[in-house]
């Protein structure tokens, strides 16, 4: 590894994934993952770059739309070169779809401010070959008015052990979750989980505890109850990993950081 103080810059990479191919997000040996075939792709174009740093670890079959990553590069290459050249040796599960030029060392997970999930489920009796790979089949009877009465709840400053897996060791486990919302679109049911930070699984326990109440295999205020005891085995299902998706992460950018290319579309 080169010596990263002879870097030239840091940049920062919105990525986006189809997660059904990957073993999650961090890189292991012997699986393919996604920071392991983004650094192989990075290499290409800069053989000296830092090891990635992302902000947030998917789970194997999770997708992202608006992941991020921290990189030190030697070669001076501005944020289109970065994205159109990752972009041609990237497979087309992967995608760079924006960058921008940071401080070295600039790392999104301990700037995160805001995550956003969204997590789809399909009310149907019948799969859609079209759906499989991106959302949780629900068969119904599923009680919508249930599920999004039991998703206010879970809203502001609460003790989310009950909401995490038996492999997450963190002692602190306090979260605030700014927006617990669902919005029906069809057949398919889009809640959307807006917080400060999460624990591993967190998402897919309280979205499979929300699911167990509107199917009647839970009473209503399973959430409420399952904050107040701090029990995992008091929270409901974890839901399956393909009908999740990170969607936008907020960081707080030093002053004068220049913009995003290409730049977001705006009304």
């Amino acid at each position: 590894m080169a010596d990263l103080s002879a870097a030239l810059s840091g940049v920062l990479l919105t990525v986006a994934y189809d997660g059904t191919g990957f073993h999650g997000w961090a890189a292991q040996p012997g699986v393919r993952t996604v920071q392991g075939t983004l650094q192989e792709a990075l290499r290409k174009l800069d053989p000296e770059a830092s090891l990635l740093r992302g902000a947030s670890r998917t789970d194997a079959g999770v997708h992202a739309e608006g992941q991020l990553v921290g990189v030190d590069v030697f070669r001076r290459i501005a944020p289109r070169g970065w994205v159109l050249g990752l972009n041609k040796v990237l497979p087309d599960d992967l995608s760079v779809r924006q960058a921008r030029l940071v401080p070295i060392g600039y790392n999104p997970r301990h700037e995160a401010r805001r995550k956003r999930y969204g997590y789809r489920l399909q009310v149907d009796a019948v799969r859609d070959p079209h759906l499989r790979l991106r959302v949780w089949r629900v068969a119904p009877p599923v009680d919508l008015l249930r599920l999004g009465r039991e998703a206010e709840a879970a809203v502001g400053t609460h003790d989310f052990a009950s909401f995490r897996a038996a492999s997450d060791g963190r002692e602190h486990t306090v979260r605030t979750m700014f927006r617990v919302e669902t919005a029906v679109e069809g057949r398919v049911v889009r809640v959307v989980v807006e917080g400060n930070a999460f624990m591993h699984n967190m998402v897919r326990i309280l979205v499979g505890t929300l699911v167990d109440v509107a199917r009647g295999r839970l009473a209503e205020g399973a959430v409420a109850r399952a904050l107040a005891v701090r029990d995992r085995r008091v929270a409901g299902m974890t839901a399956p990993a393909q009908g999740l998706t990170l969607e936008q992460i907020d960081v707080a950018l030093p002053e004068g950081v220049a913009e995003m290319w290409p730049e977001p579309l705006t009304p």
